[in-house]
């Protein structure tokens, strides 16, 4: 329950209520109020630095999906659960008395970011890349055929990616870009069912896994090992999979090794356990994994896609047509130009790891359409006052975590110093989020707020607990939102498999 005392001056709040105006006993009502949109690693760590930094900000963090932590729990890979450690980080901040989540808010749809900008003083953009970069092919939508972000999705329970349901009934796949998230992905088609069935990876991806044909993944890239954009920790990972053997082209690495004392440490200790795995000759026990091994991946480089080649029947893949690449210039201008030669690849799964992209949000942000990114300068979004961003919209899908942590930082280092400076006016009085929730309210937006999520996690937890896993994610929206709210709105019953039964609302 929450009571307020109003007056002309200050809104003194007697209890704490989640997911409701979030005000500190005794805030003036003219202290800043600042909204996120984004419940990600961008947002709660700009979430973080403001309500850490200055003791009279408001923040509210409005989500589109009912459930917090956006690529942290449906980005990361199930078998890093390390990185998702940051979560605890996360809940404190959105458990800080200054600081409210809003989830199953979709900005630009339920309430628009002008609205925001009338609610609060400063409004920053942290909703990340939920766009996929096209290869540009001919075949790119046969069967067969999935962006790495769907992909990821599907293994790591995004509701939008519940239904994508993967052919793995090739022997061979091919994974086009060599970053960490192309690593992921042939790690969790690679990995024994043993391991990943201790993940929180989903039940429907598991059994999937369990029955899939891949025996063998290839991870393609343009340019050569001296290029390749995975870091060390994932590679070994690669190298030390069990139940696998590496194979690779040794005619690729020549003359690699004559350039490992003039590289960068990191470069170099990469490089070094490339050229292990790739041409060196193994160890006793080494030898013995690989005899036994009865999957296999390969790096390929220097090769771009020209074309998926199309079954028989011409619905789905059959194969890949590869043009062959030789680089030219040096150090960091190098670049890989087209040889004339091509090379086919006989495959059944293509995955494109190319990269996410950010999407426009709504027709008052501008947006840059060529770098897929909010035109912005140190977070300030351009010719807008009072809007900002960070992150991947902010600067291009890039980095890992702690890289958009330092971004985030920097956004909300921005804002403050607009505050200080008065370039940022906060003297007048905004609603916050009372303004925003009666907009809801009128709109039929039911909001989760976070201790409603955290009945969520209970419910992920408890039926994870009953498979030996650390959680059981759910799929859909409605059943999130049923399980949050504890009602049975226009539903109908239906067994959720863990003992219990709820129903669906028909939420997508």
């Amino acid at each position: 329950m929450l009571k307020l005392f109003l007056t002309s001056a200050r809104c003194v709040r007697i209890t704490r209520f989640h997911g409701v105006c979030g005000l500190s006993t005794s805030t003036p009502a003219s202290s800043p109020k600042v909204c996120i949109v984004g419940g990600g690693p961008a947002g709660f760590y700009t979430a973080q630095h403001l309500v850490k930094t200055r003791t009279d900000v408001q923040v509210d963090i409005y989500e589109r999906l009912p459930v917090p932590f956006g690529l942290v729990r449906f980005g990361v890979a199930p078998d890093h659960p390390e990185v998702k450690n940051v979560i605890n980080t996360f809940t404190q901040t959105a458990q800080h008395a200054r600081c409210s989540f809003h989830g199953n808010v979709r900005v630009g749809k339920d309430v628009t970011v002008e609205e925001l900008q009338e609610a609060y003083h400063a409004v920053v953009l942290s909703y990340g890349a939920e766009g996929n970069r096209t290869m540009g092919v001919p075949g790119e939508d046969l069967a067969g055929v999935y962006s790495a972000k769907d992909f990821v999705g599907w293994y790591n329970g995004l509701p939008r990616n519940r239904e994508l349901r993967p052919d793995l009934s090739c022997e061979t796949a091919v994974i086009l870009g060599q970053g960490n998230v192309a690593l992921d992905v042939a790690r969790m088609l690679l990995s024994p069912v043993d391991i990943l069935k201790k993940t929180d990876i989903t039940q429907h991806a598991l059994d999937a896994l369990a029955e899939s044909s891949v025996r063998r993944v290839l991870i393609v890239g343009r340019r050569g090992p001296l290029q390749v954009a995975c870091t060390i920790k994932e590679l070994r990972e690669m190298v030390n999979l069990p139940g696998t053997r590496p194979e690779m082209e040794a005619s690729e690495f020549e003359g690699i090794a004559e350039t490992l004392k003039s590289l960068a440490r990191p470069r170099k200790r990469l490089t070094e356990l490339l050229l292990k795995a790739a041409i060196e000759t193994p160890g006793e026990e080494e030898l013995e994994k690989r005899n036994r091994a009865e999957r296999a991946w390969g790096f390929r480089f220097l090769r771009r896609p020209l074309e998926v080649l199309p079954s028989t029947d011409l619905i789905r893949a059959a194969g890949i047509r590869l043009a062959v690449n030789r680089l030219e210039g040096d150090g960091e201008g190098v670049r890989a130009v087209a040889t004339g030669e091509v090379e086919d690849v006989e495959c059944g799964l293509v995955i494109s790891s190319i990269g996410y992209k950010s999407l426009p949000i709504d027709p008052a942000v501008p947006f840059d359409t060529r770098k897929a990114i909010i035109p912005n300068t140190m977070g300030r979004v351009q010719q807008t006052a009072g809007l900002y961003c960070s992150g991947w919209v902010k600067r291009g899908p890039t980095g890992v975590i702690a890289t958009t942590m330092n971004d985030s930082f920097d956004t909300a280092r921005t804002l403050l110093q607009d505050i200080g400076k008065g370039t940022l006016d906060v003297s007048t009085v905004k609603p916050g989020s009372q303004g925003v929730s009666a907009l809801l309210e009128k709109r039929g937006v039911k909001p989760v707020s976070f201790s409603d999520w955290e009945k969520i996690d209970s419910e992920e937890t408890r039926r994870g607990e009953t498979r030996g896993k650390p959680r059981e994610k759910m799929l859909d929206v409605g059943e999130m939102l049923q399980v949050a709210r504890i009602i049975a709105y226009g539903c109908k019953s239906y067994n959720t498999g863990f003992g219990t039964s709820l129903c669906t609302l028909g939420y997508t």
